[in-house]
């Protein structure tokens, strides 16, 4: 690890892995203190499983026992099952990515409901988390948010975590994020050193001021979390970007042939930032066997992306109703 990357994984990570290492106390006087509103969202499609849990555990938590959270908004990414109906019984507001900035249309993938969440939201501090996760996950929302709340300088906040991964019914302690460890992270490492301290740089658990976040563009599908990774660094510099470490993370793990669609977008994000990977080619062939021969299946990995929201003329006017 280079001598940056190094001095900054020292001084930028810190360890939240329970509510017992947490002061609330100290936190919701830091938030009064900054003016702040903090909203938390959950992209979501075909979550009805996983969302009801997790959405009620932080209602009780963060809006109505401990007032640390102004907005808990589900945003609905087509979903076909009763994701948006658990989510709002459950006491979050819930947005259907198609209703939020209609005439700018709606695209598929987890990074056009993020990045219409914030149309969707008025915290100047935002949450993300994902829908299906898995176990106790009580103390994420405010470790993501202490950074925030504790150093202005720090505008984003990654979590990071081990992640068990269950193969044939056999759970092993460590082995998830096989897209992190095979694709993203050599990736980074050799284009962006100085992130090499990024122990999740895939995790969907951050959470950022809104200030940096509308200020940059949206991959809109799974490239979303690199990309955005690689865009506040550009903008604002290793030293505003911090991460915790939030214990353990379970959620559902994914075929190796979805695997292998998500590596591919993630790809195409990072050479679609690296000055030699203009004309990256933005398919992924992958190969199933039917029993007599190989069969190719080709899929679009190409970086379809958001601009900035704050380029956005009706964003600018819903978010200077919400201030008003």
């Amino acid at each position: 690890m280079r001598p940056d990357a190094r001095a900054w994984f020292e001084h930028r990570t810190t360890s939240t892995t329970s509510l017992d290492d947490l002061d609330l106390a100290a936190l919701l006087r830091a938030k009064r203190r900054g003016s702040h509103r903090v909203s938390v969202v959950l992209p979501a499609r075909n979550e009805a499983a996983t969302v009801g849990g997790l959405v009620a555990e932080l209602y009780d938590l963060w809006v109505r026992r401990t007032p640390l959270v102004d907005e808990l908004l589900v945003v609905d990414s087509d979903s076909t099952d009763d994701t948006a109906a658990v989510a709002r019984t459950a006491g979050a507001d819930v947005a259907a990515t198609t209703d939020v900035l209609p005439c700018h249309g709606t695209r598929p993938g987890k990074g056009e409901a993020l990045w219409k969440s914030l149309a969707a939201t008025s915290g100047d501090l935002v949450v993300f988390l994902d829908a299906d996760l898995l176990g106790d996950v009580r103390h994420y929302v405010p470790a993501l948010l202490a950074p925030l709340l504790a150093d202005p300088s720090v505008v984003y906040v990654k979590g990071c975590y081990t992640r068990p991964l269950e193969v044939d019914g056999v759970e092993q302690p460590a082995g998830g994020g096989r897209v992190t460890e095979l694709t993203a992270r050599p990736l980074l490492n050799a284009l962006w050193p100085e992130l090499a301290g990024f122990v999740q740089p895939l995790g969907g658990e951050y959470a950022g001021r809104r200030s940096a976040l509308e200020q940059v563009p949206f991959v809109s599908g799974y490239g979303v979390e690199v990309g955005l990774l690689v865009d506040l660094l550009e903008r604002h510099g290793l030293g505003a970007l911090a991460q915790v470490d939030l214990g353990v993370r379970r959620h559902t793990s994914q075929s190796e042939e979805a695997l292998g669609g998500m590596a591919g977008q993630v790809v195409s994000t990072v050479l679609a930032r690296a000055s030699w990977g203009r004309g990256a080619n933005g398919l992924l062939t992958q190969f199933r066997h039917d029993g007599l021969r190989f069969l190719p299946r080709s899929t679009a990995v190409a970086v379809d992306e958001r601009p900035p929201m704050a380029s956005i003329p009706e964003y600018a006017s819903l978010w200077a109703e919400s201030i008003g």
